[in-house]
């Protein structure tokens, strides 16, 4: 799936790598077996010099790149565009210039159109990906003959948060010009994300007070010269486990770190039996959708209702929406350099302090009004405790025109973030630490426009269309 519903010519895009697996025994003939399943009766008694098909081999495959993809293929459409974005921040870590010393860097554009079109069809693991530049004919036409590992490709995807953001920004602008973005109603909701942690891994301060003591001391032990092993471990051994160690005593040092913030979330009776990640020390434990609870982060997405456009996206690591709606009407605002009318949220954004903020900030907001304990009572009647923001609020939400602009929230907010789920695989990040999360979200973020861009550039878009979700 690409993520967003494509007109003609990007919805006959057909997958290039199909391929027919054999049924017959896995395990190869040897070589005189295969002489003489292949080779006639006279020419294998005779010992004839021949040159046989040896498929074990690496071998060049004459190809012209340029005719590997058809012209209307997703791959080519996502370079296409991101020809037309402006990259140079991308750019600003490679040191190597022509004629100097040094390696050549790996070009930032195949990086970021590798990456755009990995997301777009739900490839989440670098290692995935650097596979699929030798094996999938779309990547491989991305790549342009520049080989890929892993190593490049996972440090380039969370080590430019910056640039990406203003990339998003970036295409954003492309998509308000194109008259995509309407700034009428806004929607935004909160998605939980799985955190690449397990549950085992939290502790509370004395454990990871006692395991840090152990990981400096196994440190100390490392760096001093022994000569009690029996067989010294190589070089690349002995940094391997030099390296273990002080990555472990760092993320102690981390989790420590971060205990004060764990214990300012719990209740006051209850701030000693706070827990921390040895694992992903931002991680916190969330209530899912399926109603358990899992380590993980909170991904927030801002909708334009128009054409389910992203406008912010930020991601916390806190599993309540109530003080999330004030930064990203800040985002937008500081993205789009204008608001939209109407701010939609569900009922866990819900607070006096969020909605009076909101109100000030100039957005409408539409939200349910709680049911109240007295089944009798008009919720929609302010109570004489009510601030002004709040109280029409309340009248606000018992009009019949508020109510059907707020049903645009579940059609497309939500629509967004099970796009997310289903088309772009995000169920669980495979990177820890917040930074380096919400550069993939921005990734989702950016991708998810992108395609609403290319659908745009591909046939004009007139009226918003259905949720592939």
């Amino acid at each position: 799936m690409l993520g967003v519903p494509v007109a003609s010519p990007l919805r006959r895009m057909v997958s290039m790598n199909d391929e027919v697996k054999s049924t017959s025994n896995p395990d190869p003939p040897s070589p005189a077996a295969a002489a003489e399943t292949t080779a006639p009766d006279g020419a294998a008694a005779r010992n004839l010099r021949l040159r046989r098909a040896q498929r074990d081999q690496v071998t060049p495959v004459p190809a012209r790149l340029e005719a590997l993809l058809p012209e209307d293929h997703l791959a080519r459409l996502i370079w296409q565009a991101v020809t037309r974005l402006d990259l140079s921040a991308f750019y600003a870590g490679v040191v190597v210039e022509e004629g100097e010393r040094g390696q050549a860097a790996t070009d930032p554009m195949i990086l970021v159109a590798l990456w755009l079109y990995a997301t777009s069809q739900g490839v989440t693991s670098a290692r995935a990906l650097a596979r699929l530049c030798v094996e999938h004919l779309a990547y491989i036409w991305l790549c342009g003959g520049v080989s890929m590992n892993y190593h490049t490709l996972s440090d380039f995807r969370v080590q430019h948060r910056t640039a990406l953001d203003a990339l998003m920004t970036q295409v954003l602008g492309h998509l308000i010009h194109a008259g995509l973005v309407e700034f009428e109603h806004t929607a935004q909701d909160g998605m939980r994300v799985r955190a690449s942690a397990g549950a085992a891994s939290f502790h509370r301060q004395g454990t990871l007070e006692k395991a840090l003591e152990q990981a400096r001391a196994l440190v100390a032990a490392l760096e001093a010269p022994s000569a009690a092993a029996t067989e010294p471990p190589t070089a690349r051994e002995e940094a391997a486990r030099k390296r273990a160690a002080r990555e472990r005593v760092e993320r102690l040092e981390a989790a420590l770190a971060e205990i004060p913030a764990a214990q300012a979330a719990k209740p006051k009776a209850e701030q000693d039996k706070a827990r921390v990640s040895s694992t992903d020390p931002e991680a916190r434990v969330m209530k899912m959708a399926d109603g358990g609870f899992r380590p993980a982060y909170n991904w927030e997405f801002a909708v334009d209702t128009a054409h389910r456009v992203i406008i912010g996206a930020d991601v916390v690591n806190s599993g309540s929406d109530k003080a999330q709606m004030p930064p990203m009407i800040d985002q937008v605002q500081g993205r789009c350099q204008q608001l939209p009318e109407d701010w939609l949220i569900d009922g866990g954004f819900v607070s006096t302090p969020a909605m009076e903020a909101g109100t000030a900030k100039g957005v409408r907001i539409l939200a349910p009004v709680p049911k109240p304990k007295d089944a009798a009572r008009d919720p929609h009647v302010p109570l004489a405790g009510d601030s002004p923001v709040i109280g029409a609020w309340r009248e606000r939400m018992g009009t019949d025109e508020a109510k059907a602009t707020y049903k645009l929230r579940a059609a497309t907010a939500e629509c967004v973030n099970g796009q997310s789920r289903t088309c772009y695989n995000v169920q669980q990040v495979r990177v820890r630490g917040r930074a380096k999360v919400l550069c993939v979200a921005l990734w989702v973020a950016i991708t998810h426009d992108l395609l609403i861009w290319l659908k745009h550039l591909a046939q004009p878009v007139t009226a918003p269309a259905p949720c592939a979700a």
